[in-house]
């Protein structure tokens, strides 16, 4: 069985998905963590990144109008089970401050599916929810994780 413990450093893209979908074209982000392992199958950190999603553009008769760029900065805790040596479940959650005027931020949530594509190197696909007053920010991405110092390997 494979478990990586280390320092970790990500970063993902993606799509809105929801009502968020006509002010946010793309989303950006990056990730910055620690991961202990403390068996084989299973770890737990810490993780800390930024958000960003670029604003829209709304062009209508004789009208445009400009939506605000959309950006958090999460701070949340991370498992991940690893069934077999090169897939893992998981998922992140904590709470996300908005950094533009006008947003709160809220309860974050991001449960991912990650694939290991080098020792130290990880392809995964999650969902981020957002809940933001009566709305949920909801994206779907594709992300890269690579770990720094240690990679644990068990036989």
């Amino acid at each position: 069985m494979f478990a990586q413990e280390g320092f970790k450093i990500g970063a993902h893209a993606g799509m809105p998905i929801g009502e968020y979908n006509d002010y946010v074209s793309v989303v950006i982000g990056a990730d910055v963590g620690y991961m202990w392992a403390p068996n084989k199958v299973f770890d737990l950190g810490i993780k800390a990144g930024i958000i960003h999603g670029f604003a829209e553009t709304y062009t209508g008769q004789n009208v445009t109008v400009d939506y605000p760029s959309v950006q958090f900065l999460p701070l949340a805790a991370s498992v991940r089970l690893w069934p077999s040596k090169t897939f893992s479940i998981g998922g992140d959650i904590g709470n996300a401050f908005g950094l533009n005027e006008g947003n709160d931020g809220g309860l974050y949530y991001r449960p991912q599916l990650g694939f290991q594509v080098g020792p130290k190197s990880e392809l995964n696909f999650s969902y981020t929810g957002i809940t933001i007053n009566d709305s949920t920010w909801s994206t779907i991405t594709m992300g890269f994780v690579y770990t720094f110092l240690s990679a644990r390997h068990f036989r």
